[in-house]
C-alpha cells in the first residue's frame, strides 16, 4: 500500500488563517495544509467501517480523526495509523491495549494545528507517545507485518517538580498518555471531609484516561516493587505529609521519616517498571515560621534531590512550561 499525505493539518490548516494565537503567528502561511490522503492513487480512499482500509497485499490502515472513537470488535493489528494525537492521546494507549497497535506499527500524527504551541513541542510529545509527524507531501510505503524497529533508550524514572498550579500533574499525565497500561498512585486523602480538596481530586480523576488503574496508598515501596506496568505517583509532597502523620513526626521523633525516605529511594533505584513522579519544589518559597514546617520543607527538599540523582529525567514545570534539569 502506498499512502500519500497531501496535507497533515486540521481542517483550517496550521497556521489557521486570521488566527493571532502564539502558535499560528510563529509559522509561515500554509506551513501545514489541511489533511488530505491518497491511497494507491485513490482520493478519497475506499474506506471500510470506521475509516479502516485493508489493501490487497494485506496491509492495514486506520485513520482516527478528531472525535472518533477507537474501533471496537477488531482483533487484527494495523500497519499504519493516522491519528489526531492532539485530541485525546490516550486513544493511542487504547489501541495498544487492544493489540491493534504494536512496536511494528507506524503511528503518524495528523490533524495538527494550534492546539500545540510549536513544532518543537509537538516533536517532544510525539517522542513520549511513540509516534512521528511527517511533512506535507510525504509518501509512505506500508508493508504488512514490517519488522519492529529497535526501541529507543527508555526513561525508566522521571521526576517532575513544580510549585502549586504549575501544571506538573498535567505534564506527568501527558508523558504516559499513550501507554496501554498505567497505574495512577494517589498518595493524598480522598477529601471526604474537605469539599475543596475533594473537588481537586475529582478534577484529577476526570482528566485521566478511563482505562488507567488507580491505587490509593502511602506504601510507595510496595507499589513500586509490585509494579507490572508504568506508574504515575502524584505526589511526593502529600506522601511525605502522610508519613509525618503516621509517625507523629511533626513535633516528635523524625528518624522514622528519614527511614521511610531511605526505603523509597532504594525502591526507586531498583524500579522494575517506568515511573513518573510529581513533587513540590519547596526551595523557592518563604522560610516556614514553625519548626515542623521547616522540618517538612527540608525533608522534601532532600528527598527531591536524592530521587533526582537516581532519575534519567528531571524537569521543573513553571506556568505549564518545562525547564529540563
Amino acid at each position: 500500500m502506498k499512502v500519500l499525505l497531501t496535507g497533515t493539518a486540521g481542517s483550517a490548516g496550521w497556521p489557521e488563517p486570521g488566527c493571532r494565537c502564539a502558535s499560528c503567528t510563529a509559522l509561515p502561511p500554509a506551513h501545514r495544509r489541511p489533511f488530505g490522503l491518497v491511497v494507491d492513487g485513490a482520493a478519497p480512499p475506499p474506506w471500510t467501517r470506521g475509516r479502516q482500509l485493508t489493501a490487497p497485499d494485506g496491509s492495514r490502515l486506520l485513520y482516527l480523526p478528531r472525535g472518533q472513537a477507537v474501533p471496537s470488535g477488531e482483533s487484527a493489528r494495523y500497519d499504519l495509523v493516522l491519528i489526531d494525537l492532539l485530541d485525546r492521546p490516550e486513544r493511542l494507549g487504547e489501541l495498544r491495549r487492544a493489540g491493534l497497535v504494536d512496536a511494528a506499527t507506524t503511528v503518524v500524527a495528523v490533524g495538527l494545528d494550534h492546539r500545540v504551541r510549536s513544532e518543537e513541542e509537538l516533536a517532544r510529545r510525539l517522542r513520549l507517545w511513540g509516534a512521528i509527524s511527517v511533512p506535507d507531501g510525504t509518501e509512505l510505503d506500508v508493508v504488512p507485518g514490517r519488522a519492529a524497529q529497535e526501541p529507543p533508550g527508555t526513561v525508566r524514572r522521571a521526576l517532575l517538580l513544580g510549585g502549586s498550579r504549575s501544571g506538573k500533574s498535567a505534564e506527568a499525565e501527558l508523558r504516559l498518555a499513550a501507554e496501554p497500561h498505567v497505574t495512577y498512585v494517589a498518595t493524598g486523602p480522598g477529601g471526604e471531609d474537605d469539599g475543596e480538596w475533594a473537588a481537586r481530586v475529582r478534577a484529577h480523576r476526570e482528566r485521566r484516561p478511563t482505562h488507567w488503574g488507580t491505587a490509593e496508598t502511602t506504601d510507595l515501596v510496595a507499589a513500586i516493587r509490585a509494579a507490572t506496568g508504568p506508574l504515575l505517583i502524584d505526589g511526593l509532597g502529600t506522601w511525605l505529609a502522610a508519613v509525618f502523620d503516621e509517625h507523629g513526626a511533626w513535633d516528635g521523633d523524625r528518624a522514622p521519616v528519614a527511614g521511610r525516605c531511605d526505603d523509597l529511594v532504594a525502591a526507586w533505584r531498583q524500579a522494575p517498571e517506568p515511573i513518573v513522579a510529581v513533587s513540590d519544589e519547596v526551595g523557592m518559597g518563604v522560610v516556614p515560621m514553625t519548626s515542623s514546617g521547616r522540618a517538612f520543607r527540608d525533608a522534601l527538599g532532600r528527598l527531591n534531590e536524592r530521587l533526582a540523582a537516581e532519575s534519567e529525567y528531571v524537569a521543573l514545570v513553571v506556568a505549564g512550561r518545562l525547564v529540563e534539569l
